[in-house]
C-alpha cells in the first residue's frame, strides 16, 4: 500500500502534460474492442505462437545453432496486429514450489469514457515489461434477465449501477490472477447485452491493470489492489467521448446515448464513482494526455517489480543434497539391453542416427514404464472362446501429455504410439543468459487440463529448475499434484531432490539416475545436450559458450 502523502501528486501532475520519458516503439496498439487483454503467454489454442517456433529438419546434416535472445535488440516480434514479447517470466515460487511473490496490481478508477483504457495503454508502453494483463471491469456485467433485456434494448436499464457488475466472479477472477493461477475471462457482448459462449483464458502475470468505473466500490476488491490510480477527466469531454464510443463501435442512436447519460450514466457518477476518488493514492488530471503523472506511476512499480525478484537456482543447487532418493522416484530396470543402450547414446563418437534410434527405443521403454503408475481398475471382458478374463482398464477421464521444450518434443511419438488419440501440451522453458535463472516463454496446454492425468516430459534434469517451473505452471491451472508424472531419460540426483522435496505427490520416471552436476550444472558423467545431439545443432568448436544457448536444466 502506498503512503497517503502520494496524492501530492494530483497537485504536481496538473503543471506539465509532457512525458520526460522516450519509449517509442516499444507496444503497438491495442484495438479498442480488445478490452479485456493479456500480453502474458495463456492456456488455449487461440493465439498460440506455433508459427514462432523453428521448424525440424528431417536431414541428419548438423545445423548451426541459434541463440535465444539477441542482446542488441528489444525482446519482442512485431506482427500487423500485435507485439509479441519474447522475454521469458521469471520464478514466480521458490525452492519450495510455492508462490513466494504476487502480481502487482493497479487498479484505475473514473467515470465513463473518462480515459482509463487510454492510461492503461500509456502506462503499459512506458512499463515495457512482459507477462502484463489488462482487465477491465466491463468484461464483468451481469447476465441480464429476459425483461433487463428488454430494458437495456431501450436504453433503461441502468449498467452505471454497482448492482448491475457481477462482483463476486470478479474479486474472484483477480485474486486468482493476482495468486498467478490461470483465469477465465468473460467476454461482455454490447450489442446483444449479453456474454459470449467463449471466455479468454488468461494466464502468468507479473502486472495487472485493472480498469473500470467501480474498480474502487467494493472493499473485498480494493484490499486487491497494489496501487490506485483515479483519472479525472471534465465531465463534457467524457459525454463527447461516449457518443463516439457508444454509436461507433456498440451500435446506439444518439438520442438514446444522451438519454441514458443523463438518466444513469451522470447521477451514478455523483453518487458512487466521484465519492471514491478520496481512496485513491494517485490523481490523474486530463487522463492519458498527463504523461508526467504517468512516468512517476512508471518509476513507482519498477521499484516495487525489482523487490520482488527472486533466485531459484541457486537455492535449488544448495538444497536437498546428501539426502537419500525419494520414494516417489522409479528408475528403469538397468538390465543388459538398457545398460546397452545408455553406453551407445552416452558416448560421443555416436552418430545422430544412431543416438536418435537408440534414444527412441528408450523414451517407449521410459513412457511404457510410466503408464504402469496411472490408476486402472479390474475390467472383465470375454474372449473369443467365450470365457472370461478378469482384466484390468485405465481408471480416469483422460491422459494429457506435455513436452518441455524442445527435448521433451522427441518422447511425443512414444508416448502416441502407446497411448491413442493422447492430446498433447507444450511449454518452453529457457535460461536467462544474464540471470542464469529459468523462464517461461510460451505454452500451449489443452482445454480442462485440470482433470487429467499428465506425462510431463522432458529429456535431461539437471538441477531440476526447469521441470519445477513446468510443474508450477500445471498446478497453476488447477492440474492435481498427485496427477503429475514427471518422466526423464537421465536426471541427476540434484534435480530428484528438488523436485521431489518442492511437490513429494509427484511420480518421477527416468531410465537413469547421476549422481554429480558441475559448475555449469551439467549432468557428470552425463549424456551431453540432448537437443544438440538429437537436432543435430551441435555448434562448431570455435564458438564461444556467450553465443550458445544453454540446455534446459
Amino acid at each position: 500500500m502506498m503512503p497517503r502523502g502520494f496524492t501530492v501528486l494530483h497537485l504536481i501532475c496538473q503543471q506539465s502534460g509532457k512525458s520526460t520519458m522516450n519509449k517509442e516503439g516499444r507496444l503497438s496498439k491495442m484495438e479498442n474492442e480488445e478490452k479485456t487483454a493479456s500480453l502474458s503467454s495463456s492456456g488455449g489454442g487461440d493465439g498460440s505462437l506455433d508459427r514462432l517456433l523453428p521448424s525440424v529438419s528431417t536431414g541428419l546434416t548438423p545445423r548451426k545453432r541459434t541463440t535465444s535472445q539477441c542482446k542488441s535488440e528489444p525482446p519482442l516480434l512485431r506482427t500487423s496486429k500485435r507485439t509479441i514479447y519474447t522475454a521469458g517470466r521469471p520464478p514466480w515460487y521458490n525452492e519450495h514450489g510455492t508462490q513466494s511473490k504476487e502480481a502487482f496490481v493497479i487498479g484505475l478508477c473514473g467515470g465513463s469514457a473518462s480515459g482509463k483504457t487510454t492510461v492503461s495503454r500509456k502506462i503499459i508502453e512506458a512499463l515495457d515489461v512482459p507477462w502484463l494483463v489488462l482487465l477491465s471491469m466491463d468484461s464483468f456485467y451481469k447476465v441480464l434477465s429476459p425483461d433487463n433485456q428488454i430494458l437495456a434494448a431501450n436504453n433503461d436499464y441502468n449498467f452505471d449501477h454497482p448492482d448491475a457488475f457481477d462482483f463476486g466472479l470478479l474479486t474472484h477472477t483477480l485474486r486468482k490472477l493476482k495468486q498467478g493461477k490461470s483465469v477465465k475471462i468473460p467476454v461482455y457482448d454490447f450489442t446483444t447485452h449479453g456474454r459470449q459462449k467463449e471466455w479468454k483464458t488468461v494466464y502468468g502475470a507479473s502486472v495487472i491493470i485493472f480498469e473500470g468505473i467501480m474498480a474502487f466500490a467494493d472493499k473485498e476488491l480494493l484490499q486487491l489492489l497494489d496501487m490506485k490510480i483515479f483519472v479525472d477527466t471534465d465531465s463534457d469531454i467524457c459525454l463527447v467521448r461516449r457518443l463516439r464510443r457508444d454509436i461507433t463501435e456498440r451500435g446506439r442512436g444518439i438520442e438514446g446515448v444522451i438519454k441514458q447519460y443523463n438518466k444513469f450514466v451522470k447521477p451514478a457518477f455523483e453518487q458512487y464513482i466521484e465519492p471514491t476518488m478520496r481512496l485513491a493514492d494517485i490523481v490523474v488530471p486530463r487522463g492519458g494526455g498527463n504523461m508526467v503523472a504517468i512516468d512517476l506511476i512508471v518509476q513507482h512499480v519498477h521499484s516495487q517489480l525489482e523487490e520482488r525478484e527472486l533466485s531459484v537456482r541457486a537455492a535449488l543447487a544448495s538444497a536437498h543434497q546428501a539426502q537419500p532418493l525419494p520414494q516417489t522416484l522409479s528408475v528403469l530396470e538397468s538390465t543388459p539391453q538398457v545398460r546397452g543402450m545408455h553406453t551407445i547414446i552416452r558416448n560421443k563418437e555416436t552418430s545422430r542416427d544412431e543416438f536418435i534410434f537408440y534414444s527412441k527405443r528408450l523414451m517407449r521403454l521410459l513412457i511404457e514404464r510410466a503408464l504402469s503408475f496411472l490408476p486402472s481398475q479390474v475390467h472383465l471382458v470375454q474372449t473369443p472362446q467365450g470365457e472370461d478374463y478378469e482384466g484390468r482398464t485405465f481408471h480416469g477421464k483422460r491422459i494429457t501429455g506435455v513436452s518441455i521444450l524442445r527435448a521433451g518434443e522427441t518422447m511425443e511419438p512414444a508416448l502416441r504410439a502407446v497411448c491413442k488419440d493422447v492430446r498433447i501440451g507444450k511449454i518452453l522453458i529457457q535460461t536467462n543468459q544474464d540471470t542464469g535463472e529459468p523462464e517461461l516463454h510460451y505454452l500451449r496446454l489443452p482445454k480442462d487440463i485440470s482433470e487429467d492425468h499428465v506425462i510431463l516430459m522432458d529429456c535431461t534434469v539437471s538441477t531440476g529448475a526447469a521441470a519445477l517451473m513446468a510443474v508450477r505452471v500445471l498446478l497453476d491451472h488447477d492440474v492435481q499434484e498427485e496427477k503429475i508424472l514427471l518422466v526423464s531419460l537421465l536426471m541427476a540426483e540434484m534435480g530428484v531432490h528438488s523436485v521431489a522435496y518442492a511437490f513429494p505427490q509427484v511420480k518421477i520416471i527416468t531410465t537413469a539416475v547421476d549422481k554429480k552436476v558441475n559448475d555449469l550444472f551439467h549432468i557428470i558423467p552425463g549424456i551431453g545436450n540432448f537437443g544438440d545431439r538429437y537436432f543435430g545443432t551441435d555448434a562448431p568448436p570455435d564458438w564461444s559458450d556467450e553465443e550458445m544457448d544453454e540446455p534446459s536444466y
